[in-house]
């Protein structure tokens, strides 16, 4: 019931938002690898439909977290898609990149980002940390879980494909329907996105791994968040060096996966 009404939040969204375009449809228009228009507006299509279908669906303690999760790291995402194409952002990429711009006196788009994933982590991890300095690795889970799923949005699919894994595999347990309506909406949002007539973004992106971020978080106590705020710090710092899309295309069923349904 949870992933049917996910699913039909994200059609009504995503339709809601083509027809609306806010702030004109070229806001919202990219080229992609294959030289092709394609909507950004499957992004917060997707965030509003997570966010909402995860509070539908979460325990009374993390429903007003899901919203702060979901809705925030996806505010500040699109924010970062927009402002983030202008002519004197673009050359400022990755926290390196940023935190260059910084210390020259220039706060970028993608800085804001990432200042607002954190505190929108940070407040999320309320519902589910025991003490300050828990609060403090469960927002990093949340903040470094959407995040990741940033890292994977770079071909048609792949980041909801993720989601969805991720999603199913946290259903169990008693914070397990806090995820059942986002595994629904990306779904729903998936035709769309393997037919590279959209792309997610980092409103998209951020949104869904910030939710997914919070039923990890609200997996295990303490111990559980700092192994997992471990793992993915390792991960991140690894894909400053290594390509994600090199070690998927090398390994032959990580490669059928993500190749599963896309345009060859």
């Amino acid at each position: 019931m949870l992933i049917a009404a996910g699913a039909g939040l994200g059609r009504a969204s995503y339709a809601a938002l083509e027809r609306l375009a806010p702030g004109g449809r070229e806001t919202w228009t990219r080229t992609n690898h294959r030289g092709e228009p394609v909507s950004l507006l499957s992004g917060p299509a997707l965030a509003i439909s997570a966010a909402s279908s995860a509070a539908l669906g979460a325990p009374a303690g993390m429903r007003a977290a899901s919203l702060v999760s979901g809705l925030g790291a996806g505010a500040v995402g699109v924010y970062d898609d927009i402002v983030g194409q202008r002519a004197d952002q673009r050359a400022d990429k990755g926290f390196a990149g940023h935190l260059g711009a910084l210390r020259e006196g220039r706060v970028t788009s993608g800085l804001i980002k990432i200042g607002g994933v954190g505190l929108t982590g940070l407040i999320a991890a309320g519902s589910v940390a025991h003490g300050p300095l828990d609060r403090l690795v469960a927002g990093g889970v949340i903040a470094g879980t959407a995040n990741l799923l940033n890292l994977l949005d770079l071909r048609p699919g792949r980041a909801l494909k993720a989601s969805v894994l991720g999603g199913v595999a946290g259903l169990g347990g008693p914070s397990g329907t806090v995820v059942a309506g986002p595994v629904g909406a990306s779904l729903a949002l998936l035709p769309e996105d393997l037919a590279e007539k959209t792309m997610l973004g980092d409103g998209g992106a951020n949104a869904i791994g910030a939710i997914l971020g919070l039923r990890l978080a609200a997996a295990g106590g303490p111990v559980w968040r700092l192994g997992a705020l471990a793992g993915l710090t390792a991960l991140t710092l690894a894909s400053e060096k290594v390509s994600f899309t090199k070690v998927i295309e090398q390994t032959p069923v990580l490669r059928e996966v993500d190749a599963l349904g896309r345009r060859r």
